[in-house]
């Protein structure tokens, strides 16, 4: 009888113990005496896992915010990698939180341990030379993409595509009708999903955007109807205030953004990780995006990417409308998602076969591609 498996992760925010915990579910399947320690939230530690210190730790928003930490962050990653190096666990899994994982795995794997990072940072859209650091830093790249993975292979960082937890979890066909009876919103009816970001920036930017966007559309579609999830208290008031004086047919939710997904039949939405949501509910989309001037035009200089939003990152050509900066006005948004409601079809085809091609059970392909790196069968 050997020594069991020592497993090691770190994961930095609440989208990672997620992940964490999936993994460890996965790997328990295949080894059930793997000893699991590193740092995670409530989930990854419900599953077994030891954290070393607790993961809010590691949780940090915002520049201004991350330099007020930053003694604390090197000081922590110092004394995780001097603990790791003494515990010498079989692999080290550093999953998301690029910032603190990837120098964190430069230091493990220069000391002789195994490293694997899981999701990719975007790296095959700016910044792309940290592509070199990171085949320095792993032995392994989990990617949750093909897109990325083909990145990797062609600057020859070991990587395997794993999948999105996120289409094994949505269903392929969704009820709206059920979503439609938990939100109190009428069976029949064209509903409109708004989703401006979860940032207090994003929804200032965008807010009211996209309510003058509903009223053009409301004024074309006397009978339409719309859901706007709040991702928080804060961002309710925000909103609140942006709607007073409005007379729209709003319903505001507490959060619930697949609840409103699979409720409308279309979706006008910020660029960023709910596209891919709105893609696996098969709901028609048009994306929009402002920023500050100045931000703008140095990411325009900096990004490599021809796209900004997933669906058309996954799919390599213009799926969905992307309307960003000064082309995001509300005539233009209107105009741009009117047609879609009539043919959803134009874009849910593509979105059922990209749902298709991401529903691997990704936390069995991590586990398997970790254990197949360590040489555990």
């Amino acid at each position: 009888m050997g020594r069991a498996l020592r497993i090691a992760l770190i994961a930095g925010e609440a989208s990672g113990d997620l992940l964490g915990a999936g993994l460890i579910r996965a790997l328990k399947a295949r080894h059930p005496d793997i000893v699991f320690t590193g740092v995670g939230g409530p989930l990854m530690e419900a599953e077994g896992l030891v954290s070393h210190f607790p993961q809010e730790r590691l949780a940090v928003m915002g520049l201004v915010e991350v330099l007020g930490r930053l003694p604390e962050l090197l000081l922590r990653r110092r004394r995780l990698r001097r603990r790791l190096i003494a515990e010498r666990p079989d692999v080290v899994i550093g999953i998301d939180a690029p910032d603190f994982n990837l120098d964190l795995e430069l230091g493990l794997r220069r000391a002789g341990l195994r490293t694997v990072h899981y999701v990719s940072p975007s790296v095959w859209a700016w910044r792309q030379k940290r592509v070199l650091k990171i085949r320095e830093a792993c032995d392994l790249m989990l990617t949750l993409f093909p897109f990325e993975a083909r990145f990797y292979d062609e600057h020859q960082v070991p990587v395997r595509f794993v999948g999105h937890p996120l289409a094994d979890t949505i269903p392929l066909d969704v009820d709206r009708r059920a979503a439609r009876q938990r939100l109190g919103l009428p069976e029949v009816g064209e509903v409109v999903a708004l989703l401006p970001g979860s940032r207090g920036g994003e929804v200032s930017r965008l807010g009211g955007l996209f309510l003058d966007t509903a009223e053009r559309l409301l004024a074309q579609r006397p009978g339409l109807r719309f859901v706007l999830p709040c991702a928080s208290p804060a961002r309710r008031v925000q909103l609140e205030a942006l709607l007073a004086g409005r007379d729209l047919p709003v319903t505001l939710l507490d959060g619930r953004s697949h609840d409103a997904l699979a409720a409308c039949d279309g979706v006008l939405i910020a660029s960023g990780t709910a596209t891919l949501e709105a893609l696996l509910h098969k709901r028609p989309m048009v994306v929009a995006y402002r920023m500050a001037p100045l931000t703008f035009r140095l990411l325009k200089r900096l990004v490599k990417s021809p796209y900004v939003s997933l669906p058309n990152l996954l799919a390599g050509r213009v799926l969905v409308p992307e309307l960003i900066q000064d082309a995001a006005t509300p005539d233009a948004l209107a105009r741009t998602l009117l047609p879609l409601l009539d043919e959803p079809e134009r874009q849910t085809e593509a979105f059922d076969a990209i749902h298709r091609a991401l529903r691997r059970d990704a936390s069995v392909q991590a586990a398997d591609a970790v254990l197949n790196l360590i040489g555990e069968p």
